[in-house]
């Protein structure tokens, strides 16, 4: 059996990857892609209903909570649906794991964010320019804008903190 057992796992994270690549490109999260992530974490509860049932509820729980947070305009629909989708199939343990590591997370990308205003406002990155460069153009862009955080970056990073604490 050996290291097919760790193929959904591997799945997820690359998942997750992809959510934050889009989520810095795009400032949004799919649909899809959360739904795949909600089925890999039903998936990996079926062999216990109970535990399946307690992460269902603590799931609707931060659901509600974060719900509230997103009618004050404090966290983005996409958001929402990434860290309840990441919820589903989670232990309570796990659960207080991927929002820790995901605010963690979040403080350094505000950290810096907040770096970028001191930061001198680049030229546009001309063709071939490396992909640190045109990133780093794009987000000073927006920053000037005042854009809002691409989230998903470290919703994604509690994610795999979280996943890869479960155990390769």
């Amino acid at each position: 059996m050996g290291w097919v057992s760790y193929i959904p796992s591997i799945l997820e994270i690359l998942l997750l990857l992809y959510v934050a690549m889009l989520d810095v490109a795009t400032r949004l999260i799919r649909n899809d892609v959360c739904l795949v992530l909600a089925l890999f974490g039903i998936a990996g509860q079926l062999g216990s209903p109970v535990q399946l049932a307690q992460s269902l509820i603590a799931a609707t729980i931060l659901f509600v909570l974060l719900l509230a947070l997103y009618r004050r305009g404090g966290i983005g629909g996409g958001d929402v649906k990434l860290l309840v989708t990441l919820a589903i199939g989670l232990t309570p343990t796990g659960l207080i794991q991927l929002l820790t590591v995901t605010s963690l997370a979040g403080g350094v990308l505000a950290l810096l964010h907040l770096m970028m205003r001191v930061l001198p406002y680049p030229k546009l990155a001309p063709v071939g320019s490396s992909l640190a460069r045109r990133v780093y153009a794009i987000e000073r862009w927006r920053h000037v804008r005042h854009a809002p955080l691409p989230y998903g970056v470290a919703i994604a990073c509690g994610g795999i903190w979280t996943i890869l604490s479960r155990g390769f």
